[in-house]
Order: structure tokens, then C-alpha cells, then sequence
């Protein structure tokens, strides 16, 4: 007698396999795009929109004629820093110019389509939704194709929509589209490494962190590639990452449409990596299993202080690294910036009427530390959401049960979400102050002020920080919304004087009230309101998260 074995169908046939791997997909598409309906329009017009109505009609204001264009892209083109921050400049012309600082663009579409895909796949599955999916008639592969096709398609509609806003700006032609083609590549390269990452861990976290790394390690190899070719042949390190092939595509210089077809197989390549893995491993596990910890705790974890320390340390690491660099590219391109602008009459008279070289330079500290203060706010919303995340895996309930107070608990990782911004803008502002010192030989002089443009910053970052712990407290299930508000803050801060908004909406921007130090005196004013803003938002939704019930 033969006994027959049951195989497991999940209600399709064998022959259907291929059918069966892709069923649901058209609901779960619909299903991402409506969870994503405010952060999807969102980051593709905030990374859309700008290319022609600040960068294009920005260079066509200040740059007035053809020797003047040349001018600025040969003093671009031998600046090591500026090569490596933005890339070079292929042709002296009003488009190549103006997207030129554009390319940055490239990367910041990659890190919204990174936080897209992982959102959508390993998050799901950490938090056991995504089992929850699978127990229906959803095949194997729909999730990870939705992810994607939410992620892709919107890289692409944001480099289409940035096409059309370079052409809208008096630079019509075939460059336009050539960029918004680039930038959309570059998103989608990324998406596929993210999808790729979900295959290999069990933790939404870690994989976000092997995504990012491949980012900076890519960023890293066409910055330096691109330093080394100052006046000189590509390096050949910028055909090493994704982001180089990106700059490029040249568009306004050559529009070179085949340097798209590496973007194209790279991330067919990385698709097919991705699914195969998937098809390998377990429902919410990952591919590289995860190190066993010791026995028994040790010391340092005996309370929810130490706790804290273990699950955060890694991110501040990595944050105060980041910021720690871009002081030092601070510190060593501000002295003689006004230099770098050119021989433009418009220029000149620019720099005389804002009181000379130093006062541009002044000018120049102000807005990179605003920059690196929304890079420090940034981290600080991701160190308070923590205790979202803490609670929505139902660990912090597991910390509870014990002596430990909701206030204490929280209080350990608010230590960080507060002291994590101000440990890495101290560092950042030292090094750019000592770097800035040392090139004009005043270190005692310049290293007080730049300190002071980057702590400045701080009020601005504990105000998002507070309006995160308000939605923790009072709304757990609206938390993540506080990468809403930060979005919200930076289109402000870009995009809020060029688009004739109403001044009471221009005064939601928290770093509009901060003084512009060094260029101007301190005004103790802004700071207190901005730091006592801060610490009753964060008053409120501790007292909130004490009296609400756990999720």
C-alpha cells in the first residue's frame, strides 16, 4: 500500500505556483499606497519640486552670461571639497550649472526609498502583521513586489515631476529629462538593496543599517572618486557606485542615456537576488542568524538605564560619526568660500552689500549648522520613537512588570533622544571650528563662534523632539506621524520664503527664530521660548503615557 503525503497548497495548484507567488498583489498595492498616502506625496514633491524653482532660478539669478558660467564651473571643478560634497560640473551652461548642486538629490532619493521598502516588508513581519498576511491568500512574493512597486514608482513619478520643474525654470531640452531620469534610477538601485537587506535580518532596524551602510560606502566611493579627478580624468571609483553613475548620465553636458542601462541591470540583478532569498528563508526570520548573547547580564544592563544604553548606542555611534564628518567638510571649505562663487559682478556686489568675505563666511556656518541641526533632529525623533517601538513589540511591558516606573523607563531613552543631538553637534562644531582655525591661523578666535552656530541649533532639535513624545504619550498610534511634522519643518525651512507663503505659517519653522550666529549677536529670547516649548511638549506626553494604558 502506497500512502500518499499531503503537500501543503495554500490553495492554488501546482501548476499555478507562479500564479500563486503574485496572488494579492493588486490589494496589497492598494493597501500600501493608502498607509503611505501623506509620506509618499510627501518626499516625492519635497525632492521633486525644488530642482527648478530654487537650484536653476537660483544659479540664473546670480550667473548673468556665459563667461561668468565658465568661470564658476572651473573654480567648482578644481575645489576637492566642493567635488566631493556635490560632484563636478560637465559643461558651462545654465542647465548644467543649475542642476549641479541637485545631485544631491540622487542620495536623498535613495534614503526615502530604502525607509519605503523596509517599512513595508521586514517591519511587517517583525511586528507580525506581515504572518498575519500570509495566513490569508497572499503569495509569497506579493508583499516584497508591492513594497517595491510603491517604492519605484514613486523614485520615478519624483524624477518625472523634476523634469518638468527644471524645463518650467527657462531650461527646456532633453537635460531636463535626463536628471529627473538619473534621480529616479538612483531611488530605484536602492530600493532593490533594501529589499535585498529585508532578506537578511529578523530586525527592521539591522536591516535599515545594512541598507544605509551600502549607501554611505557608495556615497563614500564617489566622493572620493570624484575629489581625486579634480581637473583631471574620471576616477575610475565613481563607476563603482550607483550614485556616480547618476552624475553621469551628465545632463545638459552630453545627456549620456546609456550610463541608465547599469542602473537598469544592477537592479534586476538585485531583485532577483531578493526573491531568491526570500524563497530560502522562514516568515520572519532572517538570513543571518543573530548572535547569541551571554548567559547571564552583566552590570551594565542591571537597570533600564543600561538597557537603554544597549539598544541605542549603536544609532548614536553611527550619527555622531556622520556629523562628525560634515563638520570637518565644514571646517575645510568655509575659509575663502566667497572665492568658490566666481568672478560675478552680481557676486561681488552680493559679498560687499553683506559686509565682505567674512560675513559670507559667517553666513555660509549658519546655514551648514542648520543643516547639520536637522540631521541631529533627525536622529533625536528616532532615539525618542524608541520607546514606540519598545512598546508596540511588547518589550517595554516585559521592563514594566518589574520595579521599574513608566517614568524611569522612559526617562532612559529620552537621555539619549535629548543628550545624543548636543553630544554630536558638540563634536561636529569643534572640529569645524578647529578645522576653520587652523586654516586662517586664529583657532582661539573662530572656534567660539562656530561651537556656538552649532549648539544654537539645539532648541530647534529638542522642539521636535518634544512634539515626538507628545504623539508617544497622547497618540501611540500616530507616533511615527512625528517624521511628518520633521518633513513639514524642512519643507519649511527649503521651501517656504520661495513659494510667498503666509509669515504665520513661515513662523512654524522652528529654526527661523534661532539668532544666525556667528554673523549676528545672541538673542536669549528665541532660545528660552524654543527650549520651554520643548519641555512642555515633552511634559505633556510623559503625563500622557502615564496614564494611558500600554498598547
Amino acid at each position: 500500500m502506497t500512502t500518499a503525503v499531503a503537500r501543503p497548497q495554500h490553495g492554488f495548484a501546482e501548476s499555478d505556483r507562479g500564479a500563486s507567488e503574485f496572488a494579492g498583489l493588486r490589494r496589497l498595492l492598494r493597501l500600501y499606497l493608502r498607509r503611505d498616502r501623506i509620506v509618499l506625496p510627501l518626499w516625492v514633491l519635497l525632492l521633486s519640486l525644488p530642482l527648478g524653482n530654487v537650484y536653476v532660478k537660483s544659479i540664473d539669478k546670480v550667473y548673468s552670461g556665459p563667461a561668468e558660467l565658465a568661470s564658476f564651473a572651473h573654480t567648482i571643478n578644481t575645489s576637492p571639497a566642493q567635488l566631493a560634497m556635490y560632484g563636478p560640473i560637465y559643461a558651462s551652461n545654465l542647465g548644467a550649472c543649475g542642476v549641479w548642486k541637485a545631485g544631491m538629490f540622487h542620495t536623498l532619493l535613495a534614503v526615502a526609498t530604502i525607509l519605503t521598502v523596509i517599512r513595508h516588508t521586514r517591519a511587517e513581519e517583525e511586528t507580525g502583521r506581515g504572518e498575519l498576511l500570509a495566513s490569508t491568500r497572499v503569495g509569497r512574493l506579493a508583499n516584497l513586489t508591492a513594497a517595491l512597486l510603491v517604492a519605484c514608482g514613486g523614485a520615478l513619478l519624483a524624477g518625472l515631476i523634476g523634469a518638468a520643474s527644471i524645463a518650467a525654470a527657462g531650461v527646456p531640452g532633453d537635460g531636463a529629462l535626463a536628471f529627473g531620469l538619473a534621480e529616479a534610477a538612483s531611488g530605484i538601485v536602492f530600493a532593490a538593496v533594501a529589499a535585498v537587506a529585508a532578506q537578511l535580518s529578523a530586525s527592521a532596524r539591522t536591516a535599515r543599517g545594512y541598507a544605509f551602510a551600502v549607501l554611505a560606502v557608495t556615497y563614500t566611493l564617489r566622493a572620493v572618486g570624484d575629489a581625486r579627478a579634480a581637473d583631471g580624468p574620471t576616477s575610475p571609483l565613481v563607476w563603482l557606485s550607483p550614485q556616480g553613475w547618476s552624475l553621469q548620465v551628465r545632463p545638459y553636458a552630453g545627456d549620456r542615456w546609456w550610463v541608465l542601462l547599469l542602473h537598469v541591470a544592477l537592479t534586476a540583478a538585485l531583485i532577483a537576488v531578493a526573491y531568491a532569498l526570500l524563497r530560502r528563508r522562514d516568515l520572519g526570520a532572517g538570513l543571518i542568524a543573530e548572535r547569541l548573547g551571554v548567559p547571564a547580564a552583566g552590570a551594565d544592563l542591571a537597570g533600564p538605564f543600561g538597557l537603554a544604553w544597549r539598544l541605542q548606542r549603536g544609532t548614536l555611534l553611527v550619527w555622531v560619526i556622520a556629523l562628525a564628518l560634515y563638520g570637518l567638510l565644514i571646517g575645510g571649505v568655509v575659509h575663502g568660500i566667497g572665492g568658490e562663487l566666481g568672478n560675478s559682478k552680481t557676486v561681488n556686489d552680493v559679498i560687499s552689500r553683506m559686509g565682505g568675505g567674512q560675513a559670507l563666511e559667517d553666513a555660509f556656518l549658519t546655514i551648514a549648522f542648520t543643516m547639520v541641526g536637522l540631521g541631529a533632529a533627525a536622529y533625536s525623533i528616532s532615539a525618542a520613537l524608541r520607546l514606540h517601538s519598545e512598546e508596540s513589540s511588547d518589550r517595554a511591558e516585559s521592563v514594566l512588570t518589574g520595579a521599574v516606573g513608566r517614568m524611569r523607563w522612559a526617562a532612559s531613552h529620552l537621555v539619549f533622544a535629548f543628550g545624543g543631538p548636543a553630544l554630536a553637534l558638540l563634536i561636529s562644531g569643534a572640529l569645524a571650528g578647529l578645522l576653520y582655525g587652523a586654516a586662517v591661523g586664529d583657532v582661539g578666535g573662530k572656534l567660539p563662534g562656530v561651537l556656538a552656530a552649532a549648539l544654537v541649533q539645539l532648541p530647534a532639535v529638542w522642539l521636535f523632539t518634544g512634539a515626538a513624545v507628545l504623539l508617544f504619550g497622547l497618540a501611540p498610534r500616530w507616533a511615527t506621524a512625528a517624521w511628518g511634522v520633521f518633513t513639514a519643518g524642512i519643507a519649511l525651512y527649503l521651501l517656504g520664503s520661495i513659494s510667498g507663503m503666509p509669515q504665520w505659517v513661515l513662523n512654524l519653522d522652528p529654526y527661523s527664530h534661532l539668532p544666525k550666529l556667528p554673523s549676528e549677536s545672541f538673542r536669549a529670547t528665541p532660545v528660552v521660548v524654543l527650549v520651554l516649548l520643548a519641555a512642555a511638549l515633552t511634559a505633556v506626553g510623559l503625563i500622557g503615557f502615564r496614564r494611558r494604558d500600554l498598547s
